[in-house]
C-alpha cells in the first residue's frame, strides 16, 4: 500500500528520491528503504510526505483499487477518484454509491455534464447555477463601474 503509493507519487511529480529525502529531511537511503517497504515511515513523516504530494494522509497510506484498471494512485486534496462507470447501448451511466451519497444525488436529481479536450464531469445543477451567478454578479459590477 504506502511502498506503491510512494512510488507512484514521486514518479508522478518527477521527483527523484533524493528530492524527496532532502523536503522531509532525511537520508535517500531512508526513503529508499520505504520504498522498497524494507521499513516504513512514522507518522509525523507520513504527514509530511503528504503534504510534500498534496493528498491526504488517510490516501497516502492506503491503497485505491479500480476495476479494470488495478492500483491507482492517491486523489490530490479535495478530488475524489470513484471508480469506473460503463455506458450502456442507451448512453446511460451508473454513478458510484460513495459518490452519490458523498453529493445526496437521488432519483431525479438534475446534474449538468461539462467538457474540456480531456474528459468529462458531472455538477449539480445547483452548483452550476449558483457559479454561474457569481459569475454574471462580478461582470456587472465590473460593467458598472466602467460607466
Amino acid at each position: 500500500m504506502l511502498k506503491e503509493n510512494l512510488i507512484m507519487l514521486r514518479s508522478i511529480h518527477g521527483y527523484s528520491q533524493e528530492q524527496i529525502a532532502e523536503k522531509i529531511n532525511i537520508s535517500r537511503q531512508a526513503y529508499a528503504k520505504w520504498e522498497s517497504g524494507a521499513t516504513i515511515p512514522d507518522i509525523e513523516k507520513c504527514s509530511l510526505l503528504a503534504g510534500v504530494y498534496g493528498v491526504t494522509l488517510d490516501s497516502l497510506i492506503k491503497d485505491e483499487n479500480v476495476d479494470g484498471i488495478g492500483t491507482i494512485p492517491p486523489a490530490p486534496v479535495g478530488k475524489s477518484i470513484w471508480g469506473t462507470v460503463t455506458v450502456s447501448d442507451r448512453g446511460q451511466i451508473v454513478i458510484p454509491k460513495a459518490a452519490r451519497d458523498k453529493f445526496g444525488l437521488t432519483g431525479g436529481a438534475r446534474l449538468i455534464v461539462v467538457a474540456d479536450e480531456k474528459g468529462i464531469a458531472l455538477v449539480p445543477i445547483e452548483t452550476f447555477e449558483e457559479g454561474l451567478r457569481r459569475v454574471m454578479d462580478r461582470a456587472y459590477a465590473n460593467a458598472d463601474k466602467d460607466e
